[in-house]
């Protein structure tokens, strides 16, 4: 085959699950919402078995189960009736994936299922297979033809139950009213985790590290808090010890090109009034897109209290360190 012909054949593969997958459509039914509702009334787990290739889709789907909030787990057919069909309760719900409907595995199993009286929900693409008639419930996921053009390789019909499998877990996602706070607490590793869990406390500057000068101070005293404090910016409190502004590396450019005596001028007539501030328990990301929106120059915040008092206090680098942008 020159590069022609395999170009060629990737597109044909493609066209082929693209078809297979927009196919499913006209089979979200009264059995989808069927299967739904046995998921969502599921008070144990999600068991989801399937042998060879319909094993790893099956393993796929637990898993995308599982971190949408519906708690599920993969069990193998061949091992289930070596022991691993202890692993199934009376509470559950069993998924079985076999595109034939015939997976001898799943067959010899499908009396134990039966006896434990839990949901059975088949995936196959044959609607007169054993497995589909002694389901409660079973989804369509037949395919013209596969993309494999010796019709042996599963391809289009494992792509169209991964997409079914799809289906089910977001709009099960969606019925829990399952949030992007809750898929990051079963990532709590992964940068999703971080941006979505960690708050404006867990990275801010505080204590002595936290840059501050009086209302009263002299622009000079102010710049060496900056210098000495290392965020860009310092904070400006009044007499009760309430935030008044702060006043940054940008202001500071800004008030040497109106060519003023440094030594002897005065924080209050240059910093910036009424400045953009966070609270400690905001979302790191939150405080992130505040920045963004109002272009915060040097991308540097206070924390206040209820009070206006200055809590803490953060910049660019530390979103960046602590893996939030």
């Amino acid at each position: 085959m020159n590069a022609h012909d395999i170009m060629g054949s990737a597109r044909r593969v493609i066209d082929i699950e693209a078809a297979a997958v927009a196919a499913l459509s006209s089979r979200i039914d009264a059995q989808f919402a069927a299967a739904a509702e046995a998921l969502l009334e599921c008070r144990g787990r999600v068991v989801v078995t399937g042998m060879g290739k319909s094993g790893h889709i099956g393993g796929k789907i637990a898993a995308t189960l599982a971190s949408t909030g519906t708690p599920a787990f993969f069990v193998h057919p061949g091992e289930a009736s070596h022991g691993d069909l202890g692993m199934i309760t009376s509470q559950d719900v069993v998924i079985a994936l076999s595109y034939s409907g015939e997976t001898g595995e799943i067959l010899t199993i499908l009396p134990l299922i039966k006896r434990l009286d839990v949901p059975l929900i088949a995936m196959t693409g044959n609607a007169q297979s054993t497995l589909a008639r002694r389901a409660d419930v079973h989804l369509d996921v037949a395919v013209e033809i596969e993309a494999c053009p010796l019709e042996l390789a599963p391809t289009a019909s494992t792509t169209a139950t991964l997409v079914m499998g799809d289906a089910l877990a977001i709009a099960l996602l969606e019925a829990r009213h399952f949030t992007a706070e809750d898929f990051a607490r079963s990532h709590p590793g992964g940068a999703l985790g971080r941006r979505l869990l960690l708050t404006v406390a867990d990275i801010m500057h505080t204590g002595d590290r936290l840059p501050l000068v009086p209302e009263s101070a002299l622009l000079r005293e102010a710049l060496l808090e900056m210098s000495a404090k290392g965020l860009g910016m310092t904070g400006v409190v009044d007499t009760e010890g309430r935030l008044a502004g702060v006043f940054t590396d940008g202001d500071l450019r800004r008030t040497l090109d109106q060519d003023i005596d440094i030594k002897h001028a005065g924080i209050a007539e240059h910093m910036t009034r009424s400045p953009k501030t966070v609270t400690a328990d905001m979302l790191a990301a939150e405080a992130v897109r505040m920045l963004q929106t109002h272009r915060i120059g040097g991308g540097a915040l206070l924390v206040v209290d209820a009070d206006n008092r200055p809590q803490g206090a953060l910049n660019m680098q530390d979103f960046l360190r602590a893996g939030v942008i």
